[in-house]
């Protein structure tokens, strides 16, 4: 659905060129959520506007739907943006339009409807978004939250094919974000919109998200689904955002604590399945639990802990942690007590 190949941005000032965007190569499927997720500064929102060419790229290409759109201009240029929906972090709405007015707005500047279906269109989509009883209010009337799904609504006038939400949660409490972020799946399930998604959050990105791409300084670090980066983070800069979110014990294993330390990542059904104990029977093994976390990444069950191995035959408690459909990662810690035969290596985290 969307394409950047070779991206780079630059801005010009005083002292010369400041790139700001180096290289980029995303493709984002038609229909995913899709997160792009770093630090204030690492380009999340220069990215963005690239894909409506609020900026054009210095070099590269933008593709859209199979069509090259980096070089479009005039009646081209405003058909692309208004396949392209914009949800922005402060709102940006008209303080003296009603909430219906607000949305009504990209629909009179398009000029392709009557008043009347106008009308019925802005009903339907508040209805949408919950604010049917809201139509008459003022942005000043409003809550936050409130204000975001008259965002959306306005956002989705055009029938966009793409949907753009850059920081669309940062200005809102935790719960408030979180029934956002529902509206934003409702929306992109009911309606099958590509949803590409900036935030400095990792908790969003774990809620809402297909896919991620983390940026660090203008660069792609590290992409892949998110049930992949969020529980097993290559990079340095996203282990640090998923640290942030989740606290250290999920990620870091201590050295006090004697035997072969393990990461075992449970994913799906297998996150609810007493596989532990049973393991521990069959093969005379004792685990000792130093972190872990349970939740969701989306719709997807997981559970991940921390242990130290000993005792028994470690290697094949192993052996059977991974046939049963458990990611065993051995990570730094004490030296084990058995000698296990042919440990695989499969991550080493630092």
């Amino acid at each position: 659905m969307i394409r950047l190949d070779a991206v780079t941005k630059s801005f010009t000032s005083r002292q010369g060129a400041a790139p700001a965007l180096h290289g980029i190569d995303l493709s984002v499927g038609e229909g995913e959520i899709f997160g792009i997720i770093g630090a204030s500064g690492a380009g999340k929102s220069t990215l963005v506007r690239l894909i409506n060419l609020l900026e054009r790229p210095t070099s590269g290409d933008v593709s859209i739907a199979g069509r090259r759109v980096t070089d479009l201009t005039g009646r081209d240029l405003h058909a692309l943006r208004r396949s392209i929906g914009m949800v922005f972090q402060h709102f940006n709405l008209l303080s003296g339009r009603t909430v219906a007015r607000n949305v009504a707005y990209p629909l009179e500047l398009a000029g392709q409807l009557t008043k009347a279906q106008i009308a019925e269109k802005v009903a339907a989509l508040l209805a949408r978004v919950g604010l049917s009883d809201h139509a008459g209010k003022y942005p000043r009337q409003l809550s936050g939250g409130q204000k975001q799904r008259v965002g959306i609504a306005r956002a989705l006038a055009n029938d966009p094919k793409v949907l753009l939400c850059d920081e669309a949660t940062s200005a809102l409490d935790p719960q408030t974000t979180g029934q956002v972020l529902d509206l934003l799946q409702e929306i992109n399930r009911d309606l099958g919109v590509t949803i590409v998604m900036i935030t400095h959050e990792m908790e969003v990105i774990r809620r809402a998200c297909d896919r991620v791409a983390v940026l660090e300084k203008g660069r792609v670090v590290e992409e892949g689904p998110v049930t992949s980066v969020f529980l097993h983070p290559a990079h340095p800069v996203t282990r640090a955002l998923v640290r942030e979110a989740e606290g250290d014990a999920a990620l870091v294993a201590t050295d006090a604590a004697p035997g072969l330390h393990l990461r075992l990542t449970f994913t799906g059904a297998g996150a609810h399945q007493p596989l532990l104990g049973r393991i521990a029977r069959d093969f005379g093994v004792d685990f000792a639990i130093l972190g872990g976390r349970v939740g969701h990444i989306r719709t997807t069950p997981f559970a991940q802990f921390s242990i130290a191995l000993t005792g028994g035959n470690g290697s094949a408690a192993m052996t059977a942690l991974r046939a049963a459909g458990v990611t065993v990662e051995v990570i730094e810690g004490a030296a084990p007590t058995f000698a296990p035969a042919r440990v695989e290596r499969q991550f080493h985290v630092v």
